[in-house]
């Protein structure tokens, strides 16, 4: 039986006496993604700079997040309703914040702001076993991952738990969860972190919890929004799945991928909630659930809130960015670079097909390296994390695009290894799996219909001024990020196959800005076709 934590929920609303009766409400808020956007972002989802904030033209940052919580909790307060405040995991990885703090700033603010439980996500996992811990040792609240064993783990069994009840309003509410199943090739976790199938350790949460009386039972996940659908439908006993992952944007506005809430059939005939907020801090997800006196859900609705400008930032969370942003100001606002044009990073298209700024990676890698007989670069879409503005470029915005502190990896390897990499790279498309494969110095073409494995057809390399077929038997020089080259989003040919691996060359953020500032001050990116996805699958 996995391990439960039984908390008072910090953001718990009792009703009032005179209050009671058959339905229960339950305001589930949450966030998921954050990925360490601690200031306020601008449209591109990095860190918004004084000219667009004096504008009123930023979203977000966790001073925003905290006001909105706060707000939405004390008017649910005065109208005796039950509150609680949750987080879909990826908190870790995204800005100079996390990378000079390592996990201490978010247990600061994530305390500050009240939350109740968070999900484990996969990029808690980027500085290893010990990065996880600064969290789920920092923090008051349940840490969860109930398809984790730790068992084996003597750094971590005892501080992430399996799931946790809350107790909100003289109802218990039970929170499991589940993290994505290839964080071994995302992230840093040891060998002794055990990942267990998500749908069966999920099923077997619910119903521990259920067999432990508690009949209002929330799964809070980390493994991305069509995995969360197939959660809904498969595991009995969830009430509703409040998820991250996967960055999805749900909702009535303009480019949401479905609505909030997503309605799915679940396991005991019921319709369940499936909810997502975005990312990088732009929205408060607001879920209202409300039970009938058996436990049954019997109503699901709300939205996401926006937190634009109109939300203003908690004073005392935004002195305490101030002060631990001072040492970091310096460096993240030094001007590098200068673009005439954007240079779009956008998650839909880096993780789908052929992006300007993963054509522009790629062609920085390649051109550093191509001295030493590399013709070929290759760079995952998922690392690819904001896009820039037109004009000056700060080191701040070129960290917000990579900020994981990769170095460049050179390697040797066959033709045939090479399109068996930009298969994987393919074989998630449609989960939009940060293994997508921007290139340079080939092209490929990609049919998202077709099965995974047969998703890559005419392939070409570059041979003196014409491009011909690639060779599955002759040896070409990569040059990929240590990252990948070790294994990371399932490129186990890097690592197997990999002939005269070198993997400690300079960190992608430098090698990015002296490549734009090479280009001189006319320099404007943009995709050349070296990527053609076939016209059926564009159809769809």
């Amino acid at each position: 039986m996995t391990k439960t934590r039984l908390m008072a929920s910090a953001a718990a609303l009792a009703l009032s006496a005179g209050a009671a009766q058959a339905e229960y409400v339950l305001h589930v808020l949450h966030t998921n993604d954050v990925h360490s956007r601690v200031e306020e972002i601008n449209k591109y989802d990095s860190t918004c700079d004084e000219e667009t904030s004096a504008a009123g033209e930023c979203f977000g940052g966790v001073a925003r997040i905290a006001t909105k919580a706060r707000e939405l909790m004390d008017q649910i307060a005065a109208e005796g309703g039950n509150v609680v405040l949750l987080d879909a995991g990826d908190q870790y990885q995204g800005s100079l914040f996390y990378t000079t703090y390592k996990g201490k700033e978010v247990v600061e603010f994530m305390t500050a702001i009240g939350y109740d439980a968070m999900a484990v996500g996969n990029h808690e996992f980027d500085d290893g076993d010990e990065g996880l811990a600064v969290l789920a040792e920092g923090v008051a609240f349940p840490v969860v991952s109930g398809n984790l064993d730790l068992s084996q783990n003597n750094r971590l069994k005892d501080i992430v738990d399996g799931s946790a009840v809350l107790e909100v309003g003289g109802q218990k509410i039970g929170i499991v969860s589940v993290l994505a199943t290839d964080t071994p090739e995302t992230a840093a976790p040891s060998d002794s972190v055990i990942f267990q199938d998500e749908i069966e350790a999920l099923t077997a949460d619910a119903q521990d919890l259920t067999d432990a009386g508690v009949d209002k039972i929330l799964a809070l996940t980390h493994v991305g929004y069509l995995k969360d659908q197939e959660l809904a439908a498969k595991v009995p006993g969830v009430d509703a799945v409040i998820g991250g992952h996967s960055h999805t944007l749900l909702g009535d506005m303009e480019g949401a991928a479905g609505p909030y809430p997503t309605m799915i059939a679940g396991a005991g005939g019921a319709e369940v909630p499936v909810v997502t907020a975005y990312a990088y801090s732009k929205y408060l997800g607001h879920l209202v659930l409300t039970f009938d006196d058996a436990g049954n859900l019997v109503k699901a609705e709300g939205a996401p809130v926006l937190l634009d400008a109109s939300v203003t930032p908690d004073e005392a969370i935004t002195a305490k960015i101030k002060e631990l942003g001072a040492p970091i100001e310096e460096l993240k606002n030094r001007i590098v670079a200068e673009t005439k044009a954007e240079i779009n990073a956008d998650r839909d298209i880096c993780r789908a097909r052929e992006c300007v700024m993963g054509s522009l990676v790629a062609d920085a890698m390649l051109d550093r390296v191509k001295d030493q007989g590399v013709t070929i670069a290759i760079q995952n879409g998922g690392g690819l994390r904001a896009s820039i503005d037109a004009g000056p470029i700060s080191m701040g915005e070129i960290i917000s695009v990579l900020p994981f502190q990769n170095t460049l990896a050179t390697f040797k390897l066959k033709g045939a290894d090479v399109v068996a990499a930009l298969e994987n790279g393919a074989s998630q498309i449609e989960e939009q799996a940060g293994r997508f494969a921007q290139v340079a110095g080939l092209k490929y073409t990609l049919d998202p219909a077709a099965e995974p494995g047969s998703r890559i057809s005419e392939v070409l390399v570059m041979d003196g001024d014409a491009w011909v077929p690639i060779d599955p038997e002759a040896e070409y020089g990569v040059v990929s990020n240590n990252y990948m080259r070790t294994g990371g989003d399932g490129y186990a040919i890097f690592e197997t196959n990999a002939i005269d691996a070198y993997d400690f060359g300079p960190d992608l953020a430098d090698v990015l800005v002296e490549y734009i500032v090479n280009q001189g001050a006319d320099f404007a990116a943009a995709t050349d076709g070296r990527i053609t996805v076939t016209e059926g699958a564009a159809a769809q």
